[in-house]
C-alpha cells in the first residue's frame, strides 16, 4: 500500500462534498469577480464548520497539506475493545432517526496528519490509495453527508487498513482525539490486515473502545455477532481483471478455495474436506513451478494443473457486487449496517443473492412498499374450490359486496369435473376469472397467477359464507396499514408440549394467537412467489402429499421472512373452516388435528427454528362496541363471535 496522488474531480474524496446550490453560486461568482477575489471564493467553498481546512485552496488539497496534529504523550488511549458490544448496547440508533429513504447518513472526518511529540507520523504509509478509494466511494454515495450534526455513522480519515504500517498506541490516541469519538460510539473502522504471516491476528490490535470494526480475518472469538462486519481482503492485482460472464449450465465445483498463505490449521481442515468430497471441492494454492511476479499472482495450481485467477471463481456477479473493488466492499459494509438499523426496510435474501436480471414479474416486496399502500387498486379474492358449487356461489355473492374488491379468481381444483357453465355463475360488478389446475394440490391456492394484478390478496375457502362485507372491508383496511403481515380472521396458536417434548397445534379459545388461517386472510402477493419458488426444504411437497397444512406453511414463511406475528381482525371465532364441522371437508379425517401438530414440528425442523410469534391482541374497528348510532360507525356490521 502507498500514499495516493489520485483524486476525484472534486479533489480528494474524503473532503466534504459541495451542495448543488453552492456549486451554482460559485460558478457564477467566478465568472464575474476579479482574479484577486478568486482566493476568497475558494475560501468560502469549504463548509465553515471545518476550521482546519478553511484556508485550503483548490490546487492544494493534498494529504501533505492536511493540518498537522501533534499527539502529547499523555493523550488518552481508548479501551482495548468491548467484546460484548451489540447494536443495542454500543450503538446509538437514535442518532439515525427516521427518514423517508431509510438510509443512514455517514460523515467522514477531514484529513489530518497525526504525529507524536517528536514529529514522527503514526503511520509509515500515510493515506493508502485503497483507503482513499474507499472514502471516495462513500463520499460519492447517497450515504454521505457533510453535516456532522446529521450523521448517524462516523468514519475517521485515519487509515488502519494495514496494521503492519501503524504505531498502535499513537493511532489509538489519534482516534480518541476525534471530536465525536465518545468512546467509539457510532464509529466505523476498516481493517483488512490485522497482522502478518505466520500467525495473523484475527482482529485489529488498535484499542478502539466501542467502535464497529469492518475487518478481514475475524475468528469466532473476536467477531461480535450482529455488530462487526466481516469483509474480504482486497487485492490491488484484481483491479485490471476482466471477468468473463458465467457460462450456462451447472457449476463444476460446489466449493472452491483459492486463497494462498492460509494458516496451516485451516489448510489441514480444507484438505480433510477435499478427501471426503472429492471433485466437489477444488483446493488451489500458489504455483510452485512458475516464476514469481504479477503474472504468477494471477495463477493458481492444483496438482500441477494451472488455473487463471480470479476467472476460476465463477461467481461473476458476486465478485463484481461485493469483492471487486474498495468501492464495492465499502458500500456493501454500509448497506449491511443500514439493514441492521432499519430492519423493516432491509434487503431480502433474494436481493442480496440474485443478480438484478432475476425478477419475479415485477412484483414488489411488501417490506419496501410505502408505509400505507393506496386504497384505489383494491384486492383480488382467490377462492380455492373443488366441487361445492352452491357454497362457492354464496361466497362469491357475499364477497362481491365488499367495496374494495377488484377481481375475483376461482381456483378450480377438480380435474374430474368441469366448472359450471358461464351462464350459471353469479352476476357481480367486478371481473370473475376461473383457473383450472392440472393437479389437486392445496398449494395451488398460493400460486402466483398472472391474473392477480393487485398487491393485496384475499385467500378464502369456498365455505366461508359467514363473513360480512364490513368484516372483509375492515380486514383489507388493516392490511393496508400492515402490508407485510398476514391479516386474517380464524386465529390459532402453537404450544410447546412439555410432556411430549414437541410442538402442539391449538384451536381452542385462548388469549393468544400465533397464526391466522388462510381460509380467510389478506396478504401481499409477493408471498405467493416465496411460497411457490422459495419454500425451504420439502415443505411444499409435504403439504401437497398430505393435503393439509398449507396455511400453517404460509404462516411459517411470512413469520420467518418478517420476524412479525400475524394480525387477527374482528372478534369472530366460529368459522366453517377446514378443521371445523364441514360435512364434506377435510375434518372428517380423525387424524386431521394430529397432522396439524405434526406439521408444526415438521416445519420447525426444516426451518431450523420456530419463527411463529405469539401475540395477545387483535384489531377491531374504533367505536364498534360503543353505544353510538350505527349509521355513524364506519363498520357497523362487524359480526359476532
Amino acid at each position: 500500500m502507498y500514499t495516493s496522488g489520485k483524486y476525484s474531480s472534486r479533489g480528494p474524496a474524503l473532503i466534504p462534498r459541495m451542495k448543488t446550490k453552492h456549486r451554482i453560486y460559485y460558478i457564477t461568482l467566478f465568472s464575474v469577480v476579479l482574479l484577486g477575489l478568486i482566493a476568497t471564493g475558494m475560501f468560502q467553498f469549504w463548509p465553515h464548520s471545518i476550521e482546519s481546512t478553511a484556508d485550503w485552496t483548490l490546487d492544494k488539497r493534498s494529504v501533505h497539506d492536511a493540518p498537522l496534529i501533534r499527539l502529547p504523550v499523555s493523550s488518552p488511549i481508548p479501551e482495548r475493545g468491548d467484546l460484548s458490544c451489540r447494536m443495542h448496547t454500543c450503538f446509538d440508533v437514535y442518532r439515525c432517526g427516521y427518514n423517508p429513504k431509510n438510509r443512514i447518513k455517514v460523515y467522514i472526518y477531514p484529513l489530518q496528519r497525526f504525529v507524536d511529540e517528536l514529529g514522527v507520523p503514526i503511520s509509515s504509509t500515510g493515506l493508502s490509495r485503497e483507503y482513499n478509494d474507499l472514502l471516495s466511494a462513500i463520499s460519492d454515495s447517497d450515504f454521505y453527508t457533510d453535516d456532522i450534526t446529521r450523521a448517524c455513522l462516523f468514519i475517521p480519515s485515519i487509515d488502519v487498513l494495514n496494521q503492519n504500517s501503524l504505531r498502535i498506541r499513537e493511532t489509538a490516541q489519534a482516534l480518541a482525539m476525534l471530536p465525536r469519538w465518545d468512546k467509539g460510539m457510532n464509529h466505523l473502522l476498516f481493517n483488512m490486515l490485522p497482522g502478518g504471516p505466520p500467525d495473523y491476528n484475527t482482529a485489529l490490535d488498535v484499542p478502539r473502545d466501542r467502535a464497529l470494526l469492518a475487518g478481514g480475518g475475524f475468528s469466532t472469538w473476536t467477531y461480535r455477532q450482529g455488530y462487526d462486519v466481516s469483509i474480504p481482503v482486497y487485492s490491488p492485482l484484481s483491479a485490471d481483471v476482466e471477468q468473463p460472464e458465467k457460462q450456462p449450465g451447472p457449476r463444476r465445483y460446489f466449493i472452491l478455495s483459492s486463497q494462498t498463505a492460509i494458516h496451516r490449521e485451516y489448510r489441514a481442515e480444507l484438505e480433510r474436506l477435499k478427501e471426503e468430497n472429492g471433485e466437489a471441492l477444488l483446493l488451489l494454492d500458489k504455483c510452485s513451478n512458475l516464476s514469481q511476479g504479477a503474472a504468477s499472482a494471477r495463477k493458481r495450481c492444483y496438482k500441477g494443473q494451472v488455473y487463471d485467477y480470479p476467472q476460476i471463481l465463477q461467481a461473476h456477479w458476486f465478485w463484481e457486487a461485493y469483492f471487486s473493488s474498495m468501492k464495492a466492499i465499502g458500500l456493501t459494509t454500509l448497506q449491511i449496517i443500514n439493514d441492521r438499523i432499519y430492519p423493516y426496510a432491509a434487503r431480502t435474501y433474494e436481493q442480496w443473492n440474485n443478480p438484478p436480471v432475476v425478477k419475479w414479474s415485477s412484483v414488489n416486496s411488501p417490506l419496501f412498499l410505502p408505509l400505507i399502500p393506496p386504497r384505489a387498486p383494491g384486492f383480488t379474492a382467490v377462492v380455492l374450490t373443488y366441487d361445492r358449487v352452491e357454497s362457492l356461489f354464496r361466497v362469491i355473492t357475499e364477497i362481491s359486496k365488499v367495496p374494495s374488491l377488484a377481481k375475483l379468481l376461482v381456483v378450480w381444483n377438480n380435474q374430474n369435473k368441469s366448472p359450471p357453465e358461464e351462464s350459471l355463475w353469479p352476476k357481480i360488478g367486478v371481473p370473475l376469472k376461473v383457473v383450472r389446475t392440472k393437479e389437486n394440490k392445496l398449494s395451488n391456492r398460493f400460486f402466483p397467477y398472472d391474473e392477480i394484478e393487485t398487491e393485496a390478496v384475499l385467500a378464502i375457502d369456498d365455505d366461508i359464507i359467514m363473513l360480512t362485507s364490513d368484516e372483509l372491508q375492515f380486514g383489507y383496511e388493516v392490511w393496508r396499514e400492515f402490508p407485510d403481515r398476514l391479516v386474517g380472521y380464524p386465529g390459532r396458536l402453537h404450544l410447546w408440549d412439555h410432556e411430549m417434548g414437541k410442538w402442539k397445534y391449538e384451536s381452542e379459545w385462548t388469549n393468544e394467537v400465533s397464526m391466522v388461517l388462510t381460509g380467510a386472510a389478506f396478504y401481499h402477493k409477493y408471498f405467493n412467489y416465496l411460497y411457490t419458488y422459495k419454500m425451504p426444504g420439502d415443505i411444499k411437497n409435504w403439504v401437497d402429499a398430505h393435503m393439509n397444512c398449507e396455511d400453517i406453511a404460509m404462516n411459517f414463511l411470512v413469520a420467518n421472512i418478517t420476524g412479525k406475528a400475524p394480525i387477527k381482525v374482528t372478534p369472530r371465532k366460529k368459522f366453517k373452516c377446514p378443521e371445523c364441522t364441514a360435512i364434506d371437508g377435510l375434518s372428517l379425517d380423525q387424524t386431521h388435528m394430529v397432522e396439524r401438530s405434526e406439521c408444526i414440528n415438521k416445519f420447525a425442523s426444516v426451518f431450523g427454528t420456530m419463527p411463529l410469534k405469539v401475540v395477545e391482541h387483535r384489531a377491531d374497528p374504533v367505536l364498534y362496541k360503543d353505544d353510538f348510532p350505527e349509521k355513524l360507525k364506519s363498520f357497523p356490521n362487524i359480526g359476532s363471535l
